[in-house]
C-alpha cells in the first residue's frame, strides 16, 4: 500500500493514480490530504503537494491535475533516466518531471479536445499530437514512466516491492466484407460484374464468374484459415463485424443475408465478437444507426454486445466514446491511428476513459492497440519483410513494459493475393510470436 498526500484530491490525481499504480504497477493506494496522518504514517508514501514534508518521496506536481480547464498546455522535453519526459518538476522532487500530469496529459487524449485539423475522413491526425512530434509515437511512454516512478519508489521504500507484469496478445479481426463477390444479391453482383467489364478487367471478370459458379472459393472467404492461426488461442482473439445499412463507406454483405448470419454465429462458438460500428454511425445526424446496429448483432448472436471498435477508427473526443457508453459498450479497440504504427495514448494497458468535458471518469474500458495491416501496407509503404520487422519492434517495446499487444488485421487481407501478397506470413509470424510470449 502506498499513501499519497496531496493538499487536494482532484478526479484528474484520482484517476492517473489509479491508473498508473493500481492498473500498470499492480500495488494498491490510498489518499490523504491530512499533512499530520501523512507525516506520522510508516506506510511508503509519496507527497505530491507545492511544500516538502519531511523525508518522503516527493514530486511537486504541475498545475495540470488541479485545473478544471482543458487549455493549450505549454511542452518542452526533458531526459531522465535515459528516458524524455514532460512537465518539468522540481529540483528538490524525487523525478524531475510530474509522471502523473504527463501521463494524465497523454492518456485522456487532452490535445485532441483542443485541436481543430482532421484528415479526409474527420479524424485526428497523428502529426499533431505532441508524441509524434517528439518521437515518442512508437515509445509506450506512460508504462516507461511508470516503471522510472516504481524503481525509484523501491530504491526509497525497499520494502515496497511491484509485481512483474506479464505480456499478453491479443489479435483482432474486423470483418467489413465478409465476402468479394458472394451473396451481395443480384443487383449489386451484376452491376459490379457489369462495372468491371467495361472497364476491360477480364481476368476479374472470369474470377467473380468462377467463384459465383462455385468453382473457385471467394478469395475474402479466409475463415479456415484464420481458424488454423488461431487454433488453441482463441480466447485471445477477437472478431468485429460491420452491420451497418450499405453506403459510401459501408459495403458488406446485408445483415439479413443468411449465410452472414450463420456466417457471424459459427465465428462465435470460438470467438469474443463484437460491433464494428458503421461510417455513418459516428455522424451526429445518423448516431441512432449505433443502437440498431448492436441489435442486430445482439438478435444473430443471441447475447449483449459489450465490445466495438469503430469502421475506418472513426474517433471523436468525447462525442464517439459517449455514444458508445450509451449504448451499453463496456469495452472499445478503436484506440490508435489508421495511418501510424504505435501508441496513440502512450499506453500498452487498457484504461478506463476520462471525459475531460465532465472530469468524471466512466466504465468505459479502452484496449489500444499498435498495428493495423493497413497502416503498414497502404499508409507507410512496407514491404512485407519491414512490416514484420516493425511489428516484432513494437511488440519488443510491449513486452519490456509487459503490456498488452494488440493488432488489427482483416479477413480479405490475409487472402495472399494481389497487393496482398506476402502479408499471409506477416499476419502467421505475428500471431505465432505473440502467443508464444503471451504463454510463456
Amino acid at each position: 500500500m502506498i499513501l499519497i498526500y496531496s493538499e487536494e484530491i482532484t478526479p484528474r490525481l484520482e484517476y492517473i493514480a489509479k491508473l498508473i499504480f493500481t492498473h500498470i504497477l499492480k500495488v494498491e493506494i490510498s489518499f490523504t490530504t491530512n499533512s499530520s496522518e501523512f507525516i506520522k504514517s510508516d506506510s511508503p508514501k509519496l507527497n505530491y503537494s507545492d511544500k516538502k514534508l519531511n523525508n518522503e518521496f516527493y514530486i511537486k506536481p504541475h498545475p495540470l491535475l488541479f485545473s478544471k480547464e482543458l487549455i493549450n498546455q505549454d511542452i518542452d522535453l526533458g531526459l531522465f533516466g535515459g528516458e524524455e519526459y514532460f512537465f518539468e518538476s522540481s529540483k528538490n522532487s524525487m523525478l524531475t518531471f510530474d509522471p502523473f500530469a504527463a501521463s494524465f496529459y497523454v492518456v485522456t487524449r487532452y490535445e485532441e479536445y483542443l485541436e481543430t485539423d482532421r484528415d479526409k475522413f474527420n479524424r485526428y491526425p497523428v502529426e499533431k499530437s505532441i508524441l509524434f512530434k517528439n518521437n515518442l509515437q512508437k515509445k509506450p511512454v506512460v508504462n516507461i514512466w511508470a516503471n522510472l516512478l516504481a524503481e525509484k519508489l523501491h530504491e526509497k521504500y525497499p520494502q515496497l516491492v511491484f509485481r512483474e507484469r506479464k505480456f499478453d496478445f491479443l489479435s483482432t479481426i474486423d470483418i467489413d466484407n465478409s465476402w468479394a463477390y458472394l451473396h451481395k444479391g443480384f443487383l449489386r453482383s451484376s452491376g459490379a460484374l457489369f462495372k468491371v467489364l467495361t472497364k476491360g478487367n477480364f481476368t476479374e471478370v472470369k474470377n467473380r464468374i468462377n467463384v459465383l459458379l462455385g468453382s473457385t472459393k471467394d478469395p475474402y472467404d479466409t475463415y479456415d484459415f484464420l481458424n488454423s492461426v488461431f487454433k488453441g488461442n482463441e480466447k485471445n482473439v477477437y472478431f468485429f463485424f460491420l452491420l451497418g445499412d450499405y453506403s459510401r463507406f459501408d459495403k458488406n454483405v446485408s445483415y439479413k443475408n443468411r449465410h452472414f448470419r450463420k456466417l457471424i454465429q459459427k465465428i462465435k462458438e470460438k470467438y469474443a465478437v463484437g460491433i464494428h460500428p458503421s461510417f455513418l454511425s459516428d455522424k451526429k445526424k445518423e448516431s441512432k444507426n449505433l443502437k440498431f446496429e448492436i441489435q442486430r448483432l445482439k438478435e444473430i448472436t443471441g447475447s449483449k454486445v459489450k465490445k466495438s471498435r469503430q469502421h475506418f477508427l472513426q474517433l471523436s473526443f468525447p462525442e464517439t466514446y459517449r455514444r458508445l457508453i450509451k449504448a451499453g459498450i463496456d469495452e472499445d479497440f478503436t484506440m490508435g491511428y489508421p495511418s501510424q504504427t504505435g501508441f496513440r495514448a502512450g499506453i500498452c494497458t487498457p484504461f478506463y476513459f476520462y471525459d475531460l468535458e465532465k472530469e468524471t471518469t466512466t466504465n468505459l474500458k479502452i484496449v489500444p492497440f499498435q498495428v493495423m495491416d493497413v497502416t503498414l501496407r497502404d499508409y507507410m509503404k512496407l514491404t512485407p519483410e519491414q512490416a514484420t520487422n516493425e511489428i516484432e519492434r513494437l511488440m519488443t517495446e510491449v513486452k519490456n513494459v509487459g503490456g498488452t499487444f494488440v493488432s488489427i488485421w482483416h479477413n480479405e487481407t490475409v487472402s495472399n493475393l494481389g497487393s496482398w501478397k506476402g502479408f499471409r506470413e506477416v499476419f502467421e509470424k505475428m500471431n505465432k510470436r505473440g502467443f508464444e510470449l503471451a504463454n510463456e
